[in-house]
């Protein structure tokens, strides 16, 4: 990567410059070297990935550090862009939660039910269970209104009050619907987390994804840097930027909140751990949830490697806090962040959303036919071998 950013760098500057290695910045980066482009990105950590990088630590044990990335996405288009840089291994995760002594799935389903309360319910007789016990919300606004809306008061407490209180630091009367809206309830017995049409693991890992996503001649990377420290020194017709919108502008409306993440790995000298590979603490610790690497990875070892999350107000902005007057701010710095010319704000935390990585992929892809017009006249490679 120094050989290659030395070489572009004789080449009177570059087209783009990137802030940030993750998601975002990578896929455009790969996209507009792909048309021609001279890109430079310029990481503050020293790794490529973003937060899902993955490694092996010291027992050699593929872990990721910023807690478990899980890919999945109903959108084949964004399934077949990552397939050019890595192989899959098929993996479907699942979720246990630890209520009243009992590993029950989440979300909610069938099993949950019948398991919590001793019943033995059909999938219809658990739908009229539901709207027996609902609380009809008339305008559903929080995210407390959208569980006992659907599932009543003491599910809502079993499972998401304490979660929620703890990873947001708010109670969910004071969170937007979205926070819990995004967990659905079922009358199945499905268990899986996620229902997406693709669901998979990078073969070999994020960081192999990432690697072959940024390894054409045309990327230089550079890591361990601010780009505030080299933005002058680095000439460039465009910059995107992926970082926190408000660090960009300076603060000048103020800090946006983020929740982020404490996380303790612990290694353990047995073949496994739980029987799934995330298990939830709604109520009982002041972790929310423990991952097991081994279920997520399909690695083989006789020994295990575990996260314990601990969400906290201060450190690396993981999660926009979704409140009513939050979105106000980030409306005031995404009017500014349209007024200028030659800058492109782009991923979760350069426009204060929380999506998940395949939303980011979109939009990056999205983002890049945005730039179409200004890539106009340069051909492909393709088209430049001909």
């Amino acid at each position: 990567m120094t050989d290659s950013f030395s070489t572009n760098r004789k080449k009177q500057g570059f087209d783009y410059l990137i802030v940030g290695a993750g998601f975002a910045g990578s896929v455009l980066a790969e996209r507009l070297a792909s048309v021609g482009k001279r890109v430079v990105i310029v990481e503050r950590r020293p790794h490529i990935g973003g937060n899902a990088y993955d490694r092996y630590d010291e027992a050699g044990i593929l872990i990721h550090p910023y807690g478990p990335h899980i890919f999945h996405t109903n959108s084949r288009q964004v399934f077949d862009y990552l397939s050019q840089f890595t192989a899959w291994r098929p993996y479907e995760h699942r979720v246990l939660a630890n209520v009243d002594g009992q590993k029950l799935p989440i979300p909610i389903n069938l099993d949950t039910v019948n398991r919590l309360y001793g019943l033995s319910l059909t999938a219809a007789q658990v739908e009229d269970y539901f709207a027996s016990v609902a609380e009809p919300v008339e305008q559903v606004r929080t995210s407390e209104d959208v569980i006992v809306n659907r599932v009543g008061r003491d599910l809502y407490n079993k499972f998401f009050r304490g979660y929620t209180r703890k990873q947001w630091g708010l109670d969910p009367s004071e969170l937007d619907s979205s926070v819990t809206a995004r967990v659905p309830t079922r009358t199945s017995r499905d268990d899986r987390y996620f229902t997406d049409t693709y669901q998979a693991m990078p073969r070999h890992g994020y960081t192999r994804m990432f690697e072959s996503m940024l390894a054409h001649p045309n990327i230089s990377v550079m890591l361990n840097t601010d780009y505030r420290d080299v933005i002058d020194l680095l000439p460039h017709d465009h910059l995107i930027y992926t970082g926190p919108i408000d660090t960009f502008f300076d603060f000048r409306y103020g800090r946006l909140p983020y929740r982020s993440l404490n996380f303790e790995h612990v290694t353990l000298p047995q073949e496994q751990f739980q029987p799934v590979g995330t298990v939830n603490h709604p109520n009982d610790s002041t972790f929310t949830r423990v991952s097991e690497f081994k279920h997520i990875t399909g690695q083989t070892h006789a020994q295990t490697s575990l996260v314990y999350e601990y969400p906290t107000a201060e450190g690396d902005p993981y999660y926009p806090v979704p409140r009513p007057e939050n979105a106000e701010l980030y409306r005031k710095y995404a009017a500014d962040a349209d007024a200028m010319q030659g800058v492109t704000f782009v991923g979760r935390l350069a426009t204060y959303k929380y999506y998940n990585m395949d939303q980011v992929v979109a939009q990056a892809l999205m983002t890049f036919k945005q730039l179409e017009p200004e890539l106009a006249g340069v051909r492909t490679e393709a088209e430049v071998q001909v």
